[in-house]
């Protein structure tokens, strides 16, 4: 069942709603594989950090940068910018949580669509206005969050000051969300497991009658 969350993203709602589940941001990393189709490092040590988090019932807070802040501060302006250029009405939402699995996109667009908000510095703007394609690097975030939001596209919306904005749609790759709900579901047992593997730590295996 869809759960909309109407906060304001990084707020104690915003990380109370996503606390212990897999988020569309990480989507990549539940995917991914280590060398020679080995265990990934990063993986493991999101699977760990929400294991804290749904163990401790304190939420652990991500990595930001001044890169990151910066885009923040001027997502409204890429918003405002989409909006007029599409003739959207961009709907604000802080988090959307379907079972053991939840996005945060950066607005939802009518009954079907959702927006994507991405700032990067003008060189790497410019690449992508060049290579005109929908950016590979955040396929696994934006499928996610289609997939988690059950919508049918998604536009991405690149920006940076003084240049134009890049506005790309990607429609749902179901073969591509089929291959992400089973490493969602792996993730999601692995992280249940080892829940249960910590409570039960340092208890004898059988209790004597």
């Amino acid at each position: 069942m869809i759960q909309i969350f109407d906060c304001d993203q990084n707020s104690s709602e915003w990380y109370e709603a996503r606390r212990g589940i897999p988020t569309a941001s990480m989507f990549a990393t539940v995917m991914a594989k280590g060398r020679s189709g080995g265990e990934s490092l990063t993986r493991k040590k999101y699977l760990y950090k929400l294991a804290g988090e749904l163990l401790t019932g304190d939420v652990q807070e991500g990595y930001s940068n001044a890169h990151m802040e910066r885009g923040h501060e001027m997502e409204p302006d890429a918003r405002n910018m989409y909006a007029l250029m599409t003739d959207a009405q961009p709907e604000l939402v802080g988090f959307v949580r379907n079972g053991p699995k939840g996005a945060s996109p950066d607005s939802l667009v009518g009954d079907a669509g959702m927006l994507e908000i991405k700032t990067k510095l003008p060189d790497l703007l410019i690449d992508v206005l060049l290579r005109d394609e929908f950016p590979a690097e955040h396929k696994a975030q934006c499928q996610g969050a289609l997939w988690v939001a059950e919508r049918e596209w998604i536009d991405i919306a690149v920006y940076w000051p003084k240049l134009p904005l890049f506005i790309k749609r990607a429609y749902r790759d179901e073969a591509y969300i089929a291959d992400m709900s089973r490493a969602v579901d792996a993730f999601n047992s692995e992280l249940a497991e080892v829940v249960e593997k910590v409570r039960k730590y340092g208890l004898p295996d059988t209790v004597a009658a």
